[in-house]
Parts: C-alpha cells; structure tokens; sequence
C-alpha cells in the first residue's frame, strides 16, 4: 500500500516533520502487515494550517458544487468497495463478507445520506424579520476509533463536507489503512486542496493536540468514554465545541409476552456481530427472572453455534478481537465474572479450541448476573454477554437505566407495551422488536455515552453554526 508513511495535507501527500512510526498487526495472524507514519504537534499545524486556509473557499461554495464532489466521492467508495473491506479486514479482524457488505458499505451509506440531507436542507429561514442562518462551524478536528473504521470516519466527513467545513482526520493508529484507501478516494474526487486533510497518530499526541488546537473550531470524537473525557478536557480552554459518541453497555430487555427462544438466539448472534466491537451491542440482557434458566440454555446454545475463525474462512461467523491489548482486557473481564460468582453458560477463559493465533475470544454467555458485578458494568468490547433477570416492567426499567451509559436499548414483546417502555429508556436510541439501525436516525446517547448526534440531518446540524440577521426583512 502507497503512502503508509505519509499524511495528506493542503491536497498533497506530503513527509511527515515527526520521525515516529508504528506497525499495523493483522489481529488474525498477529503479523505485522504495514508501517505508518506517526505525527506530532507540528504535523498537527500544518494540518490545520491548510484546513484554516481552505475553509472562506469552500464554506461559501453552492450546494450544487458540494453535491457534485458528494457524488465524485460516493462513487470512488463504489468503485472500491472490496479493496476497502480487504483493508479493514486485515487490519482489525472482521470476517471478509462481513468487512464488505457492512463495513465498507457504511461509507458509501452515510455518504449517500449526507447528500439527500444537503440537496433538501434549508440553510436560510424568515422569523419574522429576522432572518435565521446556519453555517459552517469552521475547521473540524474528527478522531474515529478502531471498530467501524469506515462507518465512523464516512459519518463524520461526509456532514462535515456538506456542511462546508473544513477539517482534519486522525483515525485510530490500531487500524488506519482504509482511511489512507478513503483519502485516496477523495483525492481522486477532486476534493479541493487543504479541505480534507489526513494526520496519522496516538490519542495523547495528535488527538490531543488537534482537541487544544486555537484554529480548530470543532472537535468530533468516537471512542472510549475514558479517551473522551480527556478530548473534552483538552478542549475546553479555547471553548470550542465537542461532540461525542463514547461507550456503551446497553439493556435489552425481552419482554414476558415475547417468542423468549426465538428473540434469545437472534439477539445473542446480533450481540457478537463484529466479535462484539460495538459500542451501540446489546450486551445487557434483561430476562423475566423466573424464566432464567430456559433463557440461559437458549443463550448458551445460539453462542456455541458463533463460530471464531480465519477472517477469510466461508464458515467464520465472527473474527479476531483488534489487538493483544484488547484481547487481555476481555479475558481479565471474563475471569472476574467467574471469580463474582456469574454463572458461566458456555465460553470463558482463552482462545476456542483450534484457534492458537490471533486474538479469538470464545463467545461467552454468563447467566444469573446482578446488575452490580462487574461484568455488568464496564463495556467488556468482546462477546461477551451478561444476562440479568427482572421481576417486572419497572424493574426492568430500573436495571436498563441503572448504568453510567445511554447510548442504545433493545425491547422486545407485544407493540403497545415495548412503546410506552421505550419512552422511559435513558438512551439515545432505542430498537424495538429487532429494528436495525437507520443511518437518517440521529445516533448518539445520554449520560457517559456522549453528547450531539451523528448520522442524517442531526449528524449534518453538529457542524453548523445558527446566525440570526435582525431586521433583514424590514
């Protein structure tokens, strides 16, 4: 792969000022499979620098320019697509089908979402004679995480770019080569120079520079609750603003009027898609107490047929965590369930059976869990699932909302009553009776989860600003 130890900036790929690199690990084979440019401060100010630049160009362009370059975009993705989802299959594990369909497709989907949002957006409106305007936030700083790589990278350029925005991407140093296959992308787009701009490195030296930088208007953040907290923390000098998709431990809760077997064994399969690396997974699963066992043993069976393997396997349901590093916290995790006295219905402790390379957890279930164990608490980031019983539709509410988290929930039973539950979930999104996600839904969450919204035209209103003109109309 070209440019691995480049940035891209003012529209050229350019050496970085900073000397530091850092090996890409294929979490599959645990082999090294690239080496990338580390930057520091100064690549930072010459990102921004050309951001800053850039920005009285494009901010005032028409909607008509920013929707051709949209489409330009939208079909160098297409054009790609199995190239992008190779790369992030290699660098972060997702079975290969998987990192196609799902994960490089995401980009093509927020893109094309972006543009419907920004060809129906109306940027001027009359209050009276008054005249309201939204407009570009300025430079925007967008650091994305490991997981999704593209989804989350794809939902914050493509409002930023319809928006009129400026901005520099840092991607997650564990997994960023399909940023440099996106970049790439929207070099061959016609992107114009200094609009998109593409800086490689850590979180406390590029991501936190970027967050205090004086020329950034706007800091977008995906991560770790604990990452976000120091985004915000860095930011707050120059009172520019932050938005924030941070984690997750979400409820789902299967109601006593539900098809128990057949809810259990879909929801365990959709918790443990991506290996469980989903901020938004319902990991928290909420069961009528007394039917805990019958659930457990459904659980149980649906985990044991997720089968860990090859990324490239035909019979691979899910592939390796991202990285050693996340593999042992999971496992830390896993043994302390055991340890607090969690039943364990199938999985635990090492790699599944055949599997003595790569970072594979087994697809764990622990039943009988109470809300206060550890395991029900923290996002664990794996497959791992905690099932915790409920006396009735209060308790139940009182478990899913008893967390520091509020990012997703999951309800299933009779319509009338998953509503009027929804309604009383702290959560920024809810799915009732297995709805999948909508990438024209806001996404993002209460409490620790976050604060703003990605995706569709609430994802687009994060990077603009609201100007009122008195007497205009008069």
């Amino acid at each position: 792969m070209q440019h691995t130890r480049q940035f891209f900036i003012g529209g050229r790929w350019v050496e970085p000022i900073s000397t530091e690199t850092l090996g890409v690990i294929n979490p599959a084979t645990e082999q090294e499979i690239a080496t990338i440019a580390m930057g520091g401060a100064a690549d930072v100010d010459a990102a921004v620098a050309a951001a800053r630049a850039a920005f009285e160009g494009w901010s005032t362009t028409t909607v008509e320019e920013r929707l051709a370059v949209l489409d330009r975009i939208i079909a160098g993705l297409a054009a790609r697509m199995t190239e992008m989802g190779e790369t992030i299959s290699a660098e972060m594990g997702a079975p290969l089908p998987m990192a196609i369909k799902a994960q490089a497709s995401s980009g093509v989907g927020h893109f094309m979402t972006a543009r419907k949002v920004l060809a129906e957006y109306q940027f001027e409106r009359s209050m009276g004679s008054t005249l309201l305007v939204k407009e570009p936030i300025g430079v925007c700083a967008l650091i994305t995480p490991w997981n999704w790589p593209m989804n989350q990278i794809a939902c914050k350029v493509a409002p930023a770019l319809a928006a009129g925005c400026t901005m520099v991407l840092k991607p997650s140093e564990v997994a960023p080569l399909s940023a440099i296959v996106f970049t790439e992308i929207l070099d061959q787009a016609g992107v114009p120079a200094g609009v998109f701009n593409l800086v490689h490195g850590d979180g406390p030296t590029v991501g936190a520079a970027l967050s205090a930088h004086p020329d950034v208007d706007m800091v977008s953040f995906t991560g770790s609750t604990r990452a976000g907290v120091e985004v915000a923390k860095n930011a707050a000098p120059t009172v520019k603003r932050v938005a924030q998709e941070l984690g997750g431990k979400s409820a789902n809760i299967v109601l006593d009027d539900a098809d128990l077997a057949a809810v259990v064994a879909r929801d365990v399969a959709r918790m443990c898609v991506n290996s469980g690396q989903s901020c938004n997974a319902p990991t928290r699963m909420l069961v009528p107490a007394g039917r805990m066992d019958e659930a457990a043993a459904v659980a149980a069976d649906a985990a044991a047929r997720i089968t860990p393997g090859d990324p490239h396997a035909g019979t691979t349901t899910i592939g390796p965590v991202v990285s050693a590093t996340q593999f042992d916290r999971i496992q830390r995790l896993i043994q302390q369930g055991i340890d607090e006295g969690a039943r364990l219905q199938v999985g635990g402790p090492g790699r599944p059976d055949g599997l003595d390379t790569g970072y594979y957890v087994k697809p764990t279930v622990f039943s009988h869990v109470s809300n206060d164990m550890t395991i029900a608490r923290p996002e664990i980031f794996g497959p791992v699932l905690v099932m915790i019983g409920y006396e009735d539709d209060d308790d139940a509410v009182r478990i899913a909302n008893d967390t520091d988290y509020g990012l997703s929930g999951y309800i299933s039973g009779s319509t009338d009553r998953a509503r009027a539950m929804a309604r009383r979930i702290r959560s920024g999104n809810v799915h009732l009776n297995g709805a999948p996600g909508d990438l024209n839904a806001p996404f993002g969450g209460y409490k620790q989860s976050g604060n703003g919204r990605e995706w569709g035209e609430l994802g687009m209103e994060e990077f603009l600003e609201t100007k009122a003109i008195l007497g205009y109309g008069e």
